[in-house]
This record gives structure tokens, sequence and C-alpha cells, in this order.
């Protein structure tokens, strides 16, 4: 799957879209791997 989005990106010239999946990405480990711990009150108001 990265291969082809890789690959679609290099293809089509869309590198602006690098940073807003990695962006997307980060944000999304941020919420998986917090919604159970101590950091969970801290992280919601941001959203």
């Amino acid at each position: 799957m990265l291969k082809d989005l890789w690959d679609f990106l290099r293809e089509r010239k869309k590198f602006w879209l690098l940073p807003i999946i990695l962006a997307m990405l980060l944000l999304g480990g941020l919420l998986a791997f917090t919604k159970g711990s101590v950091l969970a009150p801290l992280l919601y108001p941001l959203f």
C-alpha cells in the first residue's frame, strides 16, 4: 500500500500531499495510543 501511494505521488507530482498524509497519520496514532492513558484528558481539548 505504501509503495502504491509513493508511486501515485511520484507519477502525478503530488508531493505536496505528503506532509498532509504524515500529519494525519501522526495525529491518528497519537489519538489511538493515548485513548486509554492518562494523557487523554489533556489531548481532547485540542480537537
